[in-house]
């Protein structure tokens, strides 16, 4: 056994096998070891954003699905994800605008950031 740290993608192998698992804190303890250790990392904010908003901690998953579209603003999937933490914030207004860029880009269209 090396003492080599797991690399970004090992680290999100394992946390997403902990998510299939139902192993919520094991797997955000690890995307978030994904994303200090990577901070560009847009499948691993977009994941942790999920973990966090499936494991009730939604404050922490706003700011996590924040990142993820911060990082590529035309991804449609960070952006539906993003309204679905806003709406269980109850930020109805934030979580249409989020929506709305969702709805742009399955059109075909570009968000501008």
């Amino acid at each position: 056994m090396s003492d080599t740290p797991a690399s970004v993608e090992d680290l999100f192998d394992e946390a997403s096998g902990h998510v299939a698992l139902g192993e919520l804190p094991e797997a955000i303890a690890l995307y978030r070891r994904c994303v200090a250790q990577q901070p560009d990392f847009f499948e691993g904010w977009h994941a942790l954003g999920m973990a966090l908003l499936r494991n009730g901690e939604i404050k922490e998953a706003i700011g996590a699905g924040m990142m993820a579209t911060t990082l590529q603003p035309n991804d449609l999937l960070a952006w539906t994800a993003l309204s679905q933490m806003y709406v269980a914030n109850k930020q109805i207004a934030e979580a249409e605008d989020a929506k709305g860029k969702a709805r742009i880009l399955s059109l075909g269209g570009k968000v501008v950031r």
